[in-house]
């Protein structure tokens, strides 16, 4: 029996599984990009650039989640919601998941973050190494969306996204972004 709509996870596919023409022109770009998107975010952000911590705490990840990154059913791992602001603006949905055996040596840093983004963290190493780009398009009613969307005054039916496995010392943290509406009118 499937789950209802709300408990359904976005359907995440490897980014070469898309029609170019299904993405969104003005997404595209954001979503096939492989650099830092802290970095790219502030460049083109003409004001204030900021990290809103949406919460931070140990719990068990989305079966989905836990199947790309290996884990066993029912194992917990430190799960991170941000926001990206340009000038208070939400411009992308983040939401990281770092299991405990992650969190060794220098990846301790990862838990004491607060605002300081991830991105900063991921790309000043240079032995990060990241996964495929995953691309998912994501209704109303499927997990992430309400999260993704709390506290904008537009709340489009689908909202885009992108997930990679990222590994750092060749542990892997799961880092999935959600592009909220104003930011595909950026560059």
């Amino acid at each position: 029996m499937p789950k209802p709509p709300h408990r359904q996870p976005p359907r995440w596919r490897p980014q070469h599984q898309w029609l170019r023409s299904r993405i969104p022109t003005p997404l595209a770009g954001w979503l096939l990009d492989t650099d830092s998107l802290t970095a790219r975010i502030r460049r083109v952000c003409c004001g204030a650039f900021r990290v809103r911590v949406l919460g931070q705490g140990w719990a068990r990840p989305r079966l989905d989640e836990q199947r790309v990154l290996g884990m066993r059913a029912g194992e917990r791992a430190l799960v991170r919601e941000v926001q990206l602001l340009c000038d208070g603006e939400p411009w992308v949905y983040a939401r990281t998941i770092i299991p405990a055996s992650s969190l060794r040596g220098p990846q301790r840093r990862l838990a004491h973050l607060g605002e300081r983004p991830l991105g900063a963290f991921l790309f000043a190493d240079p032995g990060m190494r990241r996964g495929p780009v995953e691309l998912a398009r994501i209704r109303r009613g499927e997990q992430m969306y309400a999260t993704a969307v709390s506290g904008l005054r537009r709340r489009p039916a689908a909202i885009w996204g992108r997930r990679s496995v990222f590994r750092i010392g060749g542990k892997p943290l799961l880092v999935s972004e959600v592009f909220l509406p104003g930011l595909g009118e950026r560059d």
